[in-house]
């Protein structure tokens, strides 16, 4: 079952869409059916800018091991960053 609960959040950063590179401004993040992968349900997550179109979006559907397998990876990877790098949000 689909829970139909979407975060969406404001994000900085690029992405590369069939354009080139493009600022992202928008991320959703949900757990639905996807469209493209293979699985019953996916945690999917669409970073994007409304303002250049459509095709300013890219779009990830990771099995929710994998999914969570990745988010582990970014907080150990924004953890290991010398001091300094990377502004401390944690505390």
């Amino acid at each position: 079952m689909c829970t139909y609960r979407t975060t969406t959040l404001a994000v900085s950063g690029s992405g590369k869409g069939p354009q080139g590179w493009f600022p992202v401004t928008d991320a959703a993040v949900y757990l639905d059916h996807p469209v493209h992968a293979r699985a019953e349900h996916t945690l999917n997550v669409d970073l994007r800018n409304p303002g250049r179109g459509p095709a300013a979006r890219v779009a990830l559907e990771l099995d929710p091991r994998a999914a969570r397998d990745l988010a582990v990876a970014i907080l150990e990877a924004l953890d290991a960053a010398p001091a300094g790098l990377v502004e401390d949000l944690a505390g």
